[in-house]
């Protein structure tokens, strides 16, 4: 039988985990501001199709990449959005969460934080690459992830285990990216405040 890792030794494998990540040159690929954004079409969490040109037809977007339904600091992160969602519509903009996770986990992150805006499924991460996100979990963390009641493929419908670095972009109506954030340090996230900023400067 495996030895279970504890707590400490969770953390450790976690930093672990980040700081190959970063070292890695891995978000070489990610849209930078001034780069044409990636377009998508993708389910929200009721399954109706959403698409990158239908919410550029109305205004900017902004699209926030989390990792699961599972990860408190992505459900701090779209509960905080929430809190500003109106004043991004004022402004004229829409606001989408996108992940790797099925239709019904996207569906469970909305109705247990009471989003208002789309969730979107990137089954199989094709739109999430596109962006330049995907990395796939080291092995020495994905018995960690089971021990701690994350086995990403239940989430994800797949065989593997992937997982988008978490990261912000508002791209403008031309399609342009205009704010990209992607931050390999899964405990970190782009302020809203400064995306707000970003939208209203659009």
């Amino acid at each position: 039988m495996k030895k279970s890792a504890r707590g400490p030794d969770i953390a450790a494998l976690m930093d672990q985990a980040v700081a190959e990540l970063a070292d890695a040159d891995s978000l070489t690929m990610v849209p930078g501001v001034g780069d044409p954004a990636p377009k998508f079409e993708l389910p929200n969490q009721i399954g109706a199709l959403v698409s990158l040109d239908g919410l550029l037809a109305t205004g900017p977007a902004v699209l926030v990449f989390y990792r699961g339904v599972w990860c408190p600091f992505c459900t701090l992160t779209l509960r905080a959005y929430e809190q500003y969602l109106p004043d991004l519509r004022s402004a004229g903009a829409s606001l989408v969460g996108i992940s790797l996770q099925t239709p019904d986990d996207s569906l469970t992150m909305a109705e247990r934080n009471r989003l208002s805006y789309p969730v979107l499924s990137d089954l199989g991460g094709a739109v999430s690459s596109n962006y330049g996100l995907v990395f796939k979990l080291p092995n020495y963390l994905q018995e960690v992830y089971r021990q701690l009641g994350h086995p990403l493929p239940a989430f994800n419908g797949t065989d593997d285990w992937e997982l988008p670095v978490s990261a912000t972009f508002v791209v403008d109506r031309s399609g342009l990216v205009r704010f990209a954030e992607a931050l390999p340090d899964y405990t970190q996230r782009s302020d809203p405040a400064d995306v707000l900023a970003t939208v209203m400067r659009l």
